[in-house]
């Protein structure tokens, strides 16, 4: 659970109404789940990504966190009832669960099976579900969830493994396939190497394209070069090696969740070239408009997956091989994990190992 610092949690003080308060923490918490329904799947959650949303909502830096807040949005576990009406899932599955445990099935979006979409989609935590309860994550023993919003685990796919596919994963994965993105031969950037970019740089190696790793330093050249398979690394304010790359990429990927410039990367677009903005920012982002006009260059984004989109990624890692890098850590570390996580420094993703964690109270 994240207590507010300031307040501690209490419940005059939930709505924090855009304030920051001083610190936060986890702590252990007992909450009630919901009873199974007739569509829903009781899951006994095994492990655990951490994104770097969850650090957004923790700080609430958004403006719009409510206390207290179960955390976490890359759920794997294990299947231990389901409804009677669910017929994809049966006891003992391995599933997961991402970012959206609800929408409202008749809008535009909905019907088109882009639920992510939805104006009135129901978030994994911090939000309220359709029967007026909060809805909690996945730092927790178990969570119950509609199965529209559970997808199952590709057979000899490790847990670990899987829980960050489901948000960092798919998150890079939709645009690529929506833009078209996926035919071979493309050159294509990548822009910032955490959690989403680590992952944007295999799938993109996958698809067949030429990868250069566009980043803030040198930290992560030889990462990016042997370990992830980059064709290319750049430092943003290598203005000779930018000026070479100048008109040369179909597209970039941006992940940076932090305020930056937009002008030095749209440079590196050649016509009809895509900068793509993935980063939750809560500050607004400038640029020139002739940086975009003079090439007809697009500036879009790109929100999480829908469920068939995260149905396809996970098979096409269970094809392609391929899996994310990730720290495992024990829910005891989660409060360091969070630190740690706002300074940059995991490689390149946390899971907490819920099933193997003490959450007693």
């Amino acid at each position: 659970k994240i207590n507010n610092g300031e307040s501690g949690g209490g419940e005059e003080n939930n709505r924090l109404g855009g304030e920051r308060p001083i610190w936060f923490t986890l702590s252990l918490h007992v909450h009630s789940l919901r009873e199974t329904g007739p569509e829903d799947v009781h899951i006994r959650i095994i492990c655990c990504g951490i994104c770097h949303t969850d650090l957004h909502h923790t700080k609430n830096d958004l403006g719009t966190s409510n206390y207290p807040m179960v955390p976490g949005h890359e759920v794997v576990g294990e299947v231990v009832e389901v409804g009677s009406g669910v017929s994809k899932f049966t006891v003992g599955d391995i599933v997961g669960v991402g970012c959206l445990v609800g929408c409202c099935g008749g809008c535009s979006p909905c019907e088109r099976d882009l639920e992510q979409y939805c104006p009135k989609k129901i978030w994994s935590y911090n939000d309220v579900y359709i029967d007026g309860q909060p809805t909690q994550g996945g730092f927790a023993k178990a969570t119950v969830v509609h199965q529209k919003f559970v997808v199952k685990i590709p057979e000899g796919m490790a847990a670990e493994q899987a829980a960050p596919l489901l948000c960092a994963g798919v998150t890079v994965y939709s645009p690529l396939s929506h833009f078209g993105l996926k035919k071979p031969g493309l050159r294509g950037g990548i822009l910032g190497l955490g959690g989403v970019g680590h992952m944007g740089v295999k799938f993109a190696k996958a698809m067949g394209h030429h990868v250069t790793v566009i980043s803030s330093s040198n930290k992560k050249r030889e990462e990016a070069l042997q370990d992830l398979g980059a064709d290319d690394y750049v430092i943003g304010s290598d203005q000779s090696k930018m000026n070479e790359l100048a008109d040369s990429m179909d597209y970039i990927i941006d992940t940076v969740p932090v305020h930056h410039a937009l002008e030095p990367y749209l440079s590196l677009l050649r016509l009809d070239g895509k900068l793509i903005l993935m980063g939750v920012i809560n500050n607004p982002l400038q640029f020139l408009t002739p940086m975009v006009m003079i090439g007809r260059k697009v500036i879009t984004g790109s929100f999480i997956g829908s469920m068939k989109e995260t149905e396809e990624m996970l098979e096409f890692c269970k094809e392609k091989g391929l899996s994310s890098i990730i720290e495992v850590v024990k829910m005891d570390y989660v409060n360091t994990a969070l630190e740690r996580l706002e300074k940059n420094d995991v490689r390149y993703r946390f899971v907490v190992d819920v099933e193997g964690s003490k959450l007693e109270a």
